[in-house]
């Protein structure tokens, strides 16, 4: 039995939340930034429909295509595990950002 044989539905939609977030969040940071899914493909060195695989959510995004996205977009990537239940305002009770992308908030070296 595999470690995702106990209860497969609610993995499948824990990955599609999780996928959801990460795809809003590089939305925002491109948005952000002023770049497009085009500017994105060129700077990661991949074709746009690569790109738009990333964004859709659908894809299996590894931990690899998450730092060549940061990377490509001079961002850090966080990803953070907290109990349920725990408030999702996590900034107004003096946590972290628990969004899986998010930019340093550093400016962009050039």
């Amino acid at each position: 039995m595999g470690i995702f044989a106990r209860d497969e539905s609610r993995t499948t939609l824990a990955a599609s939340r999780i996928a959801r977030q990460a795809t809003a969040s590089l939305a925002g940071l491109l948005a952000g930034q002023g770049k497009t899914r085009s500017d994105l493909a060129a700077a990661m060195g991949v074709s746009p429909g690569r790109v738009s695989q990333i964004m859709s959510g659908d894809a299996n995004v590894t931990v690899r295509t998450l730092a060549a996205v940061a990377e490509a977009l001079d961002a850090d990537v966080q990803i953070t595990f907290r109990a349920r239940g725990q408030s999702t305002d996590a900034k107004a009770c003096g946590g972290t950002d628990s969004s899986p992308i998010r930019s340093s908030g550093l400016p962009a070296r050039h």
